[in-house]
């Protein structure tokens, strides 16, 4: 696949700063779900996991986003509100995501939990996450650490029934879907 290039403005949503690809990029994108990417921001190197907006469905164009992070901000010189030059391309290396706190500890409370977290893909640990932080309340996501919890120790390696093509960041989106970005 050829690098997708294009210019777009930096946004905020709440306080985040996050770059929200046109939808002529992202529909040349192999999936409308999460995937992994690398490129470049105003020239600086990257590689992050795009996030579907959540907007699927007949009649609607889907896009993706990433909220990028200070020092790739800082090295690109650009912040919310800069039209910014980005290149990237879908790469089948997966990085690493950052497993929250709670996550780990619960993981920690079951060895054969723990195992197979550690077997399974980083794909696979990145959907386990999405559909943990997916939720509104506390007691929700406590739930869904539970749930996670019993389903590795019966040996499954992704949550059943999680649509990766909606926006599962509660603090950018409502409802599945990214919430409308504000200029600045």
């Amino acid at each position: 696949m050829s690098k997708i290039q294009f210019n777009t403005k930096l946004y905020t949503v709440n306080s985040w700063t996050i770059l929200r690809l046109p939808e002529s990029a992202s529909a040349k994108l192999p999936s409308r779900g999460m995937i992994m990417v690398s490129g470049t921001l105003n020239g600086v190197s990257f590689k992050t996991l795009l996030e579907p907006d959540g907007k699927y469905g007949p009649g609607l164009k889907p896009s993706h986003w990433f909220r990028p992070d200070k020092k790739l901000l800082d090295d690109a010189h650009a912040s919310a509100g800069d039209t910014v030059q980005v290149s990237l391309e879908p790469t089948k290396e997966w990085i690493e995501p950052e497993v929250p706190e709670d996550v780990k500890k619960a993981l920690s409370s079951s060895p054969k939990a723990e195992d197979l977290w550690k077997d399974i893909t980083p794909s696979a640990r990145w959907d386990w996450i999405r559909w943990i932080r997916a939720v509104k309340t506390e007691k929700t996501r406590k739930k869904h650490i539970e749930v996670a919890l019993d389903k590795l120790n019966k040996g499954m390696r992704r949550p059943c029934c999680f649509n990766r093509n909606l926006c599962s960041e509660p603090r950018v989106s409502k409802n599945w879907v990214l919430l409308a970005p504000t200029q600045v």
